[in-house]
């Protein structure tokens, strides 16, 4: 087997991981929760109110108070929002274990052991 037949055969295991699995779904559940993509669209909408109020040379601080009030109010929904917390744990899972594969990957190129322990066994080629 050449390199990229190898590289293919681990990105066909990766897929069936089912720590990508889950992040496939968490992905879509995200994308397609009708709710929480409105709030992201007024968020960065209220962003941009905000950074326009900022930049006027008359400033008007209640108003930029007020702005600043409903993106604090929309990055709590958000980041409250079961679909967004499902994708950001699943997310740091498939960087955990893609974190873990480039570390086996190099250590079988240079020889040596990552240097560092991470306490999570699965990133380690062995104990010290």
């Amino acid at each position: 087997m050449d390199i990229m037949e190898l590289a293919s055969a681990l990105g066909k295991a990766l897929k069936e991981d089912e720590r990508m699995k889950k992040f496939a779904e968490a992905k879509y559940e995200y994308a397609s929760n009708d709710e929480l993509q409105k709030k992201l669209v007024e968020y960065e909408i209220q962003q941009k109110a905000l950074q326009g109020e900022i930049t006027k040379p008359e400033r008007d601080t209640a108003f930029i108070d007020i702005i600043q009030k409903r993106i604090d109010e929309l990055y709590r929904e958000i980041t409250e929002n079961p679909a967004f917390i499902k994708l950001n744990e699943t997310q740091a899972e498939v960087n955990e274990l893609m974190n873990a594969v480039n570390m086996t990957i190099t250590a079988n190129i240079t020889g040596e052991t990552p240097s560092s322990c991470t306490h999570n066994c699965s990133t380690c080629g062995g104990c010290h």
